[in-house]
């Protein structure tokens, strides 16, 4: 029987989610140890209910990485925290990431893959997970070879996000945060002064009379972490899209923006009761846990019309891919605009989606859905 976690991997998991959305929107699997949100009414009240949290209450930080560098960073990211003091500094990534100039991250993107191509086939690896990464590191300020080691070390260090990390992996994961926070201190400590997205950050900050530093550098790692396997499985979808529909899209950002939503990068995420939640006939105590199906509640029929029909340039698309309220994803536009920019240089230097395999398999991830290519 098919698992939330295993549908992620799936060749095609919508009809397995349809299923769930018309069947079982809210309901505890024994499968998966936690109560399942699948349309998009019971995924919106468990993303906006102040009871449940994105950590656990008995461990803010996993315990393999609590007291390192690791732990250091992971404390302190926007994405990990809840509450006042995360909003308040929510506010200032906000505030950064929304002056970003995303047609010169898009052109970043493209001239990074350009520099790529020099094979008979795409490298898309490098183009999924390396260019992304490479191109944030930049913006940050890094070059001369430094993005290209900040795209290397961020591969490591979100090694020791999920559950499942080995002490291998949190061992890397602590000594790429350390390195990552050598890297880009000195753009947090030069004050705000010159252009880049450091120099924004701690503009921002000034803005919102924010004045502890260290928050601030975690949150700039947390830029390349978000940066990493969303985007990958961003392009990567994109990618297997343009095959299935056997046509050039007469707009690329429409395009990408729907497959955000038809075949979400972000399939899940997890929330967890600090108190007691009530949804429905359900009462979750403290300590209990929900995996939010994301995807499934992007092809809610109720929240979109027609859902599993891929439609560029839907009008106002419901999209829970990069979450919504408190932990909505700041990096969506910067996202979409990095893959534009791989994609259309990929596309304008004569690469066929149509070559790619008529059937894909997807990386062993939990949340994420990124093809193998």
């Amino acid at each position: 029987m098919t698992t939330p976690i295993e549908a992620v991997r799936l060749p095609d998991p919508y009809a397995y989610y349809a299923t769930l959305v018309a069947e079982r929107p809210f309901a505890f699997d024994p499968a998966v140890g936690a109560w399942v949100a699948s349309d998009a009414a019971a995924v919106r009240a468990v993303l906006t209910d102040d009871a449940l949290r994105v950590r656990p209450a008995a461990e803010p930080v996993p315990a393999g990485i609590e007291g390192t560098p690791a732990g250091d960073v992971f404390g302190s990211l926007v994405r990990m925290t809840d509450g006042a003091l995360q909003q308040r500094l929510k506010a200032v990534v906000v505030d950064a990431l929304g002056r970003v100039d995303t047609a010169y991250a898009a052109r970043l993107a493209a001239e990074r893959t350009r520099a790529c191509l020099d094979g008979p086939r795409p490298p898309f690896e490098e183009l999924m997970f390396g260019v992304p990464a490479r191109v944030v590191a930049a913006l940050c300020g890094l070059d001369d070879g430094a993005d290209a080691e900040a795209a290397r070390l961020i591969g490591d260090f979100v090694q020791c996000i999920p559950a499942s990390a080995t002490p291998e992996q949190q061992k890397a994961a602590a000594l790429a945060a350390g390195r990552l926070q050598e890297l880009l201190g000195p753009g947090i400590e030069r004050g705000g002064d010159g252009p880049g997205l450091l120099a924004e950050l701690v503009r921002a900050a000034r803005r919102a009379s924010w004045s502890r530093t260290a928050p601030l550098l975690a949150n700039a790692v947390g830029f390349l972490s978000q940066t990493y396997d969303a985007t990958a499985g961003l392009i990567g979808n994109t990618l297997v899209a343009l095959a299935r529909e056997g046509r050039p899209p007469a707009s690329l950002d429409a395009f990408v923006r729907e497959v955000v939503r038809h075949d979400a990068p972000v399939q899940n995420t997890r929330r967890f009761a600090a108190e007691t939640f009530r949804y429905g006939d359900a009462e979750l105590q403290p300590g209990e846990q929900v995996l939010v199906l994301l995807a499934a509640a992007n092809r809610d029929p109720a929240a979109n019309p027609d859902p599993h029909a891929f439609r560029p340039g839907r009008p106002d698309p419901a999209v829970f891919t990069f979450s919504t309220a408190a932990h909505r994803c700041p990096g969506e536009a910067l996202a979409t605009a990095v893959a534009c920019g791989v994609v259309g240089e990929l596309l304008a230097a004569g690469f066929d989606p149509a070559e790619l395999p008529a059937e894909v398999a997807y990386r062993p991830v939990a949340n994420a859905r990124i093809p193998v290519l």
